[in-house]
């Protein structure tokens, strides 16, 4: 444990090292210091992976004094062979796109054409591995020409940034279990997941969340099945759901409208041994266009969805092309009528959530993030779902969370957890909202599950337990009586407690009550008598 508290700070260190550089070269807080940190960072976290695998496969190399200088001696047809003994997971890389190649070119003229052409080249070599596709077919390569960015002293920028990666190491941590990897991914990418990044920002689903969400979904062990995020991010919810399926058990498929997001969710898989997915994942508007389709057209079904849906975002420009025939079943509840005075108000979740349903196989599951106010809704599309939901006899239970558990939002959420094959109603309603502690997280306030908390909702959940003022465990009638309301305080018996007193006291209690009632009506009566008094007094003057 230590050693890998020791290798997250030094790995922390060199992530506030790369955005140093960045920052002495006027990239500061600019929107391209993303760009360089994140692909600079793969770039290290790829040399190194290849570094660890060919030393397996090549225990001379692991006994060299400079592997690197052993590999070079390879004649092309052994480096061939070994490179196709090398996981489909990692990079092909040549000894000139090593990191220590670079390290030792530094000096040359023109370096940064170097720096980027070294990146560049992987990219196109990898492309078939590590290219995130568009809903029009075009590639997304891993890397671009980086030091473009700088306006000045291009060459001292690459030196500095390569001068920061020659002494770091990622060799000796590639044993660890991956989800080890999601502290530093969060540490990496922190500056740049914010709502800062206009109308498509993307937000951290927090870890409590993710692992309720994957726990309450994953209750039994499963192998070769799909995985799925129409609104993916940069993937929190889909590493959970795939750490607690297995790796390599999953396949991971996703959409979402940001290119920046697609970029940080192949990261994600890169950094969490799911490289094999990373064809799977796709740039583009999913409910306009969904990518993700059988052979004959129709929709590819998912055997897990999760999703945190964009809760506000303004859809006005492509509403009224999903309100085609082609769309009628996916979208049964009908579209959101989009504010005109707020078009980015909440009324986009719904249709991600028609989506989720459509796209569920057989015995399909799902978790979704939703606004609290979408489990009691009277009217509208909100309750159609609901409707939908218990007709289908695909419902498998709600929990409520805490206020601020998002800390970028004052939204108060709940978890809708859906299960094609719960069809005998075994539903569980969960009032978790007291739970948790409030810090301050910046400017916001934002509530923490502990442990023991997040251990009890996903043991309550799973269980079907009852738990007073907690948890209800109802069947889908019970669910009809209630106006298809969701909530699970709705359902709390209502208790009434009596205390068995003697006749000597209840005589004294009602003594006590005459009395009070008594001396309030003289009182009463004074009052009046005093006001009648008054207004006879007044004349007019």
């Amino acid at each position: 444990m230590s050693t890998t508290l020791d290798f997250t700070k030094n790995t922390k260190a060199l992530i506030d090292d790369l955005k140093s550089v960045c920052a002495n070269y006027g990239l500061g807080n600019d929107g391209n210091e993303f760009k360089i940190i994140t692909q600079v960072f793969l770039y290290k976290f790829l040399n190194d992976k290849f570094a660890y695998e060919v030393k397996q496969l090549a225990p001379q190399l692991a006994q060299a004094k400079h592997w690197e200088d052993a590999i070079k001696k390879y004649s092309k047809q052994d480096y061939d062979l070994l490179l196709m003994q090398l996981s489909e997971s990692t990079a092909r890389l040549k000894p000139e796109h090593f990191v220590s190649y670079l390290f030792e070119q530094q000096n040359q003229p023109k370096f940064a054409d170097l720096f980027d052409t070294t990146l560049t080249d992987i990219a196109k070599d990898n492309s078939d591995i590590f290219s995130v596709k568009t809903d029009g077919g075009e590639k997304i390569l891993l890397f671009e020409n980086l030091s473009r960015y700088v306006i000045d002293k291009r060459d001292e920028f690459c030196r500095a940034i390569v001068n920061k990666l020659v002494h770091f190491s990622f060799e000796h941590v590639f044993h660890e279990k991956f989800d080890f990897y999601a502290t530093i991914f969060e540490y990496l990418i922190k500056d740049y997941n914010t709502n800062s990044g206009g109308k498509y920002a993307e937000y951290f689903t927090p870890h409590a969340v993710a692992k309720i969400m994957a726990a309450c979904l994953v209750t039994e062990q499963v192998k070769n099945v799909t995985c799925y995020d129409p609104s993916a991010g940069s993937g929190t919810l889909l590493m959970s759901l795939a750490h607690a399926i297995g790796e390599d058990k999953c396949t991971i498929y996703s959409q979402d409208i940001s290119q920046k997001s697609s970029n940080l969710l192949r990261l994600n898989l890169i950094l969490n041994n799911l490289v094999h997915s990373i064809p799977n994942i796709v740039k583009g508007n999913t409910l306009q266009d969904p990518y993700h389709r059988e052979k004959d057209g129709r929709l590819k079904k998912f055997d897990f969805i999760v999703s945190n849906p964009p809760f506000k975002l303004d859809f006005s420009d492509f509403v009224e092309d999903l309100k085609s025939k082609e769309n009628h079943e996916r979208f049964f509840a009908g579209m959101p009528n989009v504010p005109k005075t707020k078009p980015e108000g909440m009324a986009i979740y719904p249709v991600f959530i028609q989506h989720i349903m459509y796209s569920l196989s057989d015995k399909g599951k799902a978790a979704i993030v939703v606004p609290t106010g979408f489990i009691t809704a009277q009217s509208g599309i909100e309750k159609k779902i609901r409707e939908r939901l218990v007709e289908r006899k695909m419902l498998r239970g709600v929990i409520s969370m805490p206020s601020n558990i998002f800390a970028t939002t004052g939204t108060n959420v709940s978890i809708l957890f859906l299960d094609k094959a719960n069809t005998k109603g075994d539903i569980v309603l969960m009032d978790a909202s007291k739970l948790g502690s409030t810090i301050k997280d910046g400017k916001n306030q934002k509530t923490l599950l502990s442990k023991e908390e997040e251990e009890r909702i996903i043991r309550t959940f799973n269980e079907h337990l009852a738990v007073e003022d907690f948890s209800v465990v109802v069947s889908y009638e019970q669910i009809k009586e209630k106006n298809y309301s969701l909530s699970a305080g709705q359902y709390f018996e209502v208790k009434i407690e009596y205390v068995d007193i003697t006749a000597e006291a209840f005589e004294a209690k009602m003594k006590t009550f005459q009395n009070t009632l008594d001396g309030l009506f003289a009182e009463s009566t004074a009052l009046e008598m005093e006001i009648l008094k008054q207004i006879k007094g007044i004349k007019y003057e």
